[in-house]
């Protein structure tokens, strides 16, 4: 560990400053450089200031106070080469780094030519692809778990640099696009993987940040791995309204996180250039040489209140106000230029009235562009290079299950869902060097001199799916992560936005919802917010689900319904063998975050069982199954509830004669409306099943749009049979109760069907 602490006084490289002109590193002409971002900073605050006042645009968020420490992180660091996750008070950084002010106000007035969002994101969004400035969003801290997987990224392409190859195309090919075959469904072809063997992750954040959970498992992530990671915390002393001593205990985060091992430490004072350039050039150096990760601890102003729609002044008196005045970066840096002699006031003067120039130009170009076009709002919720429900993503199982006998004149051994997703992460995983599998226990042993030595057989999940994996593909694509579950989804979002393929496991339906903020204003949304330029196609491998004997409250939940509600995220949800093991590998194909729910009580059940259909067996999204055909009712179901009625239909044909048509949809979002609709027009009577609670659950949507759209063809209300609206009990009297069984469906399908 190394900590350097500065004198928070704008200081000379020694004695010989003058005379070298050289400052700790910057030239004159760097120094030079580095006011006229600055000052190009403050003025594009100012500019947007004005602009919202006139209402032309809506809302303004100020970088005023943090440039110096900005355009130091700017300066030391590389654009395109590291990578960087800013947070809103960045303009100095991104200014730096090669963005222009035009940018900046095509991104305030909304305009369908910003290059960070198309027009979907606030102002001080940032997100430019070219200079690998990764989409920022709102939610505070949450892009610092992306920062880690992005090293993670990093590191394992200079490692296995085999793996960025696109297959069909020359390594390391700029995008495939333009020779891709039409009906592509490898989302590589579509992936432009850039690396360097010492490239570094920025990432910075508020000193309320650092109040975040988020926060701290990113700090021990980067600590297990020592990966090369800048944490920048810019503290202005104030989150909003709440002062630095309220949110951190001793009021120091220095001194909160300075016992994580193999950090590389600096507190600076953040207004000075000079001293910030020196403690990003030395954390730069230590992450380069893979000592392991660096934390910076800015000391910076706030001179403008938290942004438009806040007034500092009615909690900041203007004695404390005028404190943070005397320490303006600008005014600082300005005075440190004439002192030592690098510009006097001429040169100063004319070069801020460039600046003005540039700017007004820039703002008149801004007020003369374009929205965007009302039609484009859907454009690119998903990508737009691979559809998973087309053609590409339907093939057939290998010739001896359609067969039904092999080549030695035996049937195929059936297999248990559990067998077939193992087998098709397997071959996956053989296929595709860009596949990682990790989460809590799904390693064969994190110490694992004891599998070498042979002294354990290994775990592989508490579902034993991913057992012998890392024994077969190594600790570096199979391995166990910490408890916490937002660092999970995180750094995988990091590691897809790079052009990995993280398959990862969330152990319990019941215990995603630390992830929730990563899942829904992250994973499904960066492609949105960045107008297609970054991406992550995580796979999201949950057990979900109920009918366990003992699961209680705890372990047995559903909740489909609300990641069917977020636009941008696939949910599947099969309910036997063959189909998990088609959809999976859809799902790892495709090119888009799926959500793939794995009922716990079919992963070993004697329905639904099947030979594994080969290495190539696909199925497409939104393509439901016809489990058991018929012209009285349709019943409309997945998971769990897929054999229960099953079970139920069969016994009403044969007791009442009445053919049940059962659809089974295995996959929510898209789900197979087409389908539906045949069924329901022939049949004329509905029935929606599923396992989680009645009201407000996912087949209530389904039972709205049929009676929206199909009322006309219904000779009987629309019915739905579900759970109580009331958690799983553990005594499984109860749990019976509660969920949905074979008789509460075969009483609801002979009553509609008499209706």
């Amino acid at each position: 560990m190394a900590t350097t602490k500065t004198d928070p006084k704008l200081a000379l490289a020694g004695n010989g400053a003058k005379k070298s002109k050289n400052y700790e590193g910057l030239t004159r002409e760097r120094l030079i450089e580095a006011y006229r971002f600055m000052y190009m900073s403050r003025r594009v605050d100012d500019r947007e200031i004005l602009l919202k006042r006139q209402q032309k645009i809506y809302f303004q968020m100020s970088g005023a106070g943090h440039e110096a420490i900005g355009v130091a992180a700017g300066l030391a660091l590389k654009p395109g080469y590291d990578w960087f996750y800013p947070y809103y008070r960045d303009r100095a950084l991104c200014l730096a780094l090669g963005v222009r002010p035009l940018d900046m106000f095509l991104q305030g007035v909304g305009a369908a030519d910003d290059p960070s969002s198309g027009g979907r994101q606030m102002p001080s969004h940032w997100s430019y692809p070219r200079l690998n400035i990764v989409t920022q969003s709102s939610p505070t801290g949450s892009q610092i778990l992306q920062a880690v997987g992005c090293a993670e990224g990093g590191r394992y392409f200079a490692q296995r640099p085999k793996a960025a190859e696109v297959p069909g195309f020359p390594p390391f090919a700029k995008h495939a696009k333009d020779g891709a075959p039409a009906d592509a469904s490898d989302y590589r072809l579509f992936k432009n993987v850039k690396f360097q063997n010492d490239e570094v992750t920025y990432v910075s954040l508020g000193d309320g940040t650092s109040s975040e959970g988020e926060f701290w498992e990113a700090l021990n992530a980067v600590a297990l791995g020592k990966l090369p990671v800048i944490f920048c915390v810019q503290d202005n002393g104030y989150a909003i309204s709440v002062p630095v001593e309220v949110q951190t205990a001793g009021g120091s985060i220095s001194r909160l996180v300075s016992g994580f091992p193999h950090f590389h430490f600096e507190e600076v004072d953040g207004t000075d250039p000079v001293a910030s350039y020196a403690a990003f050039a030395r954390a730069a150096q230590y992450c380069r040489d893979g000592h392991g990760p660096a934390f910076v601890h800015a000391h910076v102003i706030r001179p403008y209140s938290h942004s438009l729609s806040d007034d500092e002044r009615l909690y900041r008196p203007d004695v404390e106000r005028e404190r943070d005045a005397a320490r303006d970066p600008v005014t600082r840096t300005q005075m440190f230029l004439l002192r030592e002699g690098i510009l006097d006031e001429k040169g100063i003067t004319q070069l801020e009235k460039q600046v003005d120039e540039e700017l007004q130009v820039a703002v008149d170009q801004a007020l003369e562009a374009l929205p965007p076009a009302p039609e484009t709002i859907k454009k690119y919720l998903y990508s737009p290079d691979v559809d998973p429900t087309s053609a590409a993503f339907s093939t057939q199982p290998i010739a001896e299950i359609s067969e039904a006998k092999s080549a030695d004149g035996k049937k195929p051994a059936a297999k248990t869902m559990a067998d077939l997703i193992n087998a098709t992460l397997r071959d996956e995983m053989k296929r595709d060097e860009r596949i990682l599998i990790f989460g809590e226990d799904v390693a064969d042993c994190s110490r694992e001199e004891y599998l070498k030595r042979k002294l354990v057989k290994g775990k592989g999940g508490v579902f034993k799916l991913t057992f012998g994996l890392q024994n077969e593909f190594g600790p570096d694509r199979v391995f166990n992560s910490p408890l916490a579950e937002a660092a999970i989804v995180g750094r995988a979002t990091g590691m897809a936005t790079r052009g990995l393929k993280p398959v990862v496991e969330i152990q319990f339906f019941d215990y995603i919802w630390p992830a929730m903020m990563q899942i829904r204003d992250e994973l499904t949304v960066i492609r949105w917010r960045s107008n297609n330029g970054f991406f992550c196609p995580v796979v999201i491998r949950v057990a979900i689900g109920g009918y366990l004997t003992g699961g209680a409250i705890y372990h047995s939940q559903c909740g489909e319904s609300i990641f069917t509600h977020m636009p941008g995220l696939r949910v599947v949800f099969p309910s036997n063998a063959l189909d998990a093991a088609g959809l999976l590998r859809t799902a790892i194909r495709c090119d888009d975050p799926v959500l793939f729910l794995e009922h716990k009580r079919l992963y070993r059940e004697t329905y639904g069982r099947a030979p594994y259909p080969g290495p190539d067996y696909m199925i497409p999204f939104g393509k439901a199954k016809i489990v058991h055909p018929g012209t009285d009712l349709t019943v409309i179901t997945y998971g769990a509830v897929v054999p229960r009625a099953l079970q139920a239909a069969q016994k009403l044909e044969r007791e009442n004669g009445v053919k049940i048509e059962l659809i089974d949809l295995r996959c929510l979002n898209p789900f197979d409306w087409d389908a539906i609709a045949a069924s329901v027009e022939k049949t004329n009577r509905v029935l929606v099943a599923y396992e989680d609670s009645l009201s407000w659950g996912y087949g209530a949507e389904i039972a709205a749009r049929i009676a929206d759209q199909l009322f006309d063809k219904l000779d009987a209300p629309v019915r739905r049979v579900a759970a109580a609206d009331t958690f799983v009990a553990y005594q499984p009297i109860l749990e019976d109760a509660i969920l949905p069984q074979t008789n509460d469906l075969f009483r609801a399908m002979k009553e509609l069907a008499e209706y």
